[in-house]
């Protein structure tokens, strides 16, 4: 493959701020549903979803959990000190073990009112777990990378409880608004079970149990695969030249179990969100990693699926390399880190739709939705400015197929 050129300027439109859900709908499923397939664009309610997919159907989900990223503390003078938390960096990088510790832990950090917060102080903070008064202290122990040492006085207390009873919900900030009580549940997805990610997976919050009965009834299949979202995924392309911005990096996960259903699925492959896609896709650029000899560590570089190669293996033939792996290492899990970035000219390689809400302009996941849609990207958008949906992450959805 050969790395396209573009202008980003082609990936740009006017969203009027009204249009922004700043609130998300009393019930999940009543978004509007935008479909679109073979350019035609049809509409429809979340609650219909069954309706419009196969009986065969491969549902792929993402279920990381939001974690209150944003801890607050108070110096004795006063002075409110914010910090939010990006990636841990000891004594581990997975994020999963690091929720989990119960001694001191360090995390990369934005930290708000920096100039105020003294290299040596130490910022302290009471919360209250069930009966239980823990003090948790901060220690910024690098300013310039701002990573910053958390340590508490209760050893049976682990970090991601004291995170679950402190912080604040991490609203995106487009949303331009304080989180509010119903922002703790709302702004999760009803299937999240792995804390670590700083911005919720949002095309799943229009998930119900109902929707997933009606599913369920249908026999359409379900798969779950971690990617821990990061703060990057608000990031704005800033650079002239696309294929230089700075894509972030977020850890991803996947079962033995998943791998096998990927594998043995005869029907049509649909990701729930842009984060399912990514790391649908990177599991089978690390498949090709294997066979190309070139490392058996999950790590999937930007740029590595438009690198020139003769022929693509097969998309079974990459999942099973990753198995055979699995097999000689003895572990049921893969875990690494993608910062792929796909933009068009890509090929899909795992899926066959996409279920996605709509996005910022010119922004990397306008690039990726692009990728299915070609030139009608344009035309789906202002098809759903005109029928008056809600943008963003709380706004409504769409499928969308290849």
């Amino acid at each position: 493959m050969e790395i396209p050129t573009f202008d980003l300027q082609d990936f740009e439109y006017t969203l009027p701020e009204d249009r922004i859900a700043k609130f998300p709908l009393e019930k999940r499923d009543h978004s509007q549903l935008l479909h679109y397939k073979q350019g035609q664009i049809s509409h429809y309610h979340f609650y219909d979803l069954p309706d419009l997919l196969p009986n065969d159907a491969l549902l792929v989900y993402n279920d990381t959990k939001v974690i209150p990223a944003r801890l607050i503390f108070q110096r004795e003078t006063g002075a409110k000190i914010e910090i939010f938390l990006l990636a841990p960096i000891a004594p581990t990088t997975v994020i999963a073990e690091i929720m989990l510790a119960k001694y001191p832990v360090t995390w990369q950090t934005l930290v708000g009112n920096a100039k105020k917060w003294k290299d040596e102080e130490v910022l302290k903070g009471r919360i209250q777990i069930g009966e239980k008064e823990v003090i948790l202290q901060a220690r910024l122990i690098n300013r310039e990378a701002m990573s910053v040492e958390f340590s508490w006085d209760d050893s049976e207390i682990a970090f991601v409880d004291l995170v679950e009873a402190s912080g604040e919900v991490p609203l995106p900030p487009y949303l331009n608004r304080k989180p509010e009580k119903e922002d703790k549940d709302r702004y999760q997805t009803v299937y999240s079970k792995k804390e670590g990610a700083v911005a919720a997976p949002t095309a799943g919050l229009h998930f119900t149990e109902e929707v997933f009965e009606k599913l369920r009834k249908k026999g359409i299949q379900e798969a779950q695969v971690t990617l821990h979202v990061s703060a990057g995924t608000f990031q704005p392309i800033k650079v002239k030249e696309v294929t230089e911005h700075p894509m972030h990096s977020e850890q991803i996960q996947v079962s033995r179990e998943t791998l096998r259903q990927l594998l043995e699925n005869t029907g049509k492959t649909i990701a729930v969100g842009t984060t399912s896609v990514r790391t649908l896709e990177s599991i089978y650029w690390y498949g090709v990693q294997i066979l190309e000899g070139k490392g058996e560590k999950l790590e999937v570089e930007k740029l590595f699926p438009y690198q020139t190669r003769a022929a693509l293996p097969e998309k079974k033939e990459a999942l099973q390399a990753i198995l055979d792996v699995m097999d000689r290492e003895g572990t049921d899990t893969v875990l690494g880190h993608t910062e792929i970035f796909i933009f068009p000219g890509y090929r899909y390689q795992m899926i066959d739709a996409l279920i996605t809400n709509f996005h910022q302009p010119g922004s990397t996941l306008i690039l990726l939705i692009s990728t299915i849609l070609g030139k009608d990207w344009k035309k789906v958008y202002q098809e759903a400015l005109d029928k008056n949906y809600r943008f963003l992450s709380y706004g409504d959805s769409s499928l969308l197929w290849l």
